[in-house]
């Protein structure tokens, strides 16, 4: 069964495939309109943003926090109940230094605000912070997808694994088009959520 979408489409593999050529379009626009460097870089807000602009034309809960509670694989994502909370505090986290930021962005990963599309807007989200503070950004082309879902996996226990794998693809090319791109392809998102006890904000 596919999420419940604005598109009418009831096959989760036909949403799919929609939900990536409506992102990539809509991402594609945010770069080139400038809209990006308008925003408050590390901000919840910025991400919400993000988020909205790409998943509005799909989805009813586009930048808003979602009123699931969510887990992959074994791992359960912040509760519902504690989820304002956990974006508070992932807010006020430093973001002067690499270290910093790449433990912010697995900090805002482990909270997973929305109920899906969170990898695709939240790398635009990373990369807009690298970008302000080092003027770097991560070329997603040279970060292996599996290494990076693995990493991803484990980096709420250990993070040396993400800092590393994402350190060695930083370049300076924080105006090229298709180095952004890469940061929503298909291939680095993972379709596999469970949903559980469902409870209302």
């Amino acid at each position: 069964m596919a999420l419940k979408n604005k598109l009418n489409i009831e096959n989760s593999a036909d949403l799919a495939r929609e939900e990536e050529r409506i992102s990539k379009k809509k991402a594609a626009e945010l770069f080139e309109s400038g809209m990006l460097d308008k925003l408050k870089a590390g901000s919840f807000k910025a991400l919400s943003f993000i988020h909205r602009y790409l998943f509005d034309d799909i989805y009813d809960f586009a930048g808003k926090i979602r009123t699931v509670n969510l887990a992959k694989s074994n791992f359960r994502f912040a509760p519902v109940m504690y989820l304002k909370a956990a974006l508070d505090n992932v807010e006020k986290m430093p973001q002067s230094t690499y270290d910093e930021i790449i433990e912010k962005y697995v900090e805002m990963n482990i909270a997973h605000p929305f109920r899906e599309g969170n990898g695709r807007a939240t790398r635009i989200w990373l990369d807009l912070i690298l970008k302000h503070e080092l003027k770097k950004v991560v070329d997603w082309s040279k970060v292996d997808k599996d290494d990076y879902l693995l990493a991803m996996e484990r980096s709420p226990i250990k993070d040396i694994e993400i800092k590393v794998l994402l350190q060695n693809a930083l370049t300076d090319k924080i105006d090229d088009r298709e180095i952004y791109m890469k940061g929503i392809d298909h291939s680095y998102y993972y379709e596999g959520y469970t949903t559980f006890k469902t409870e209302e904000i």
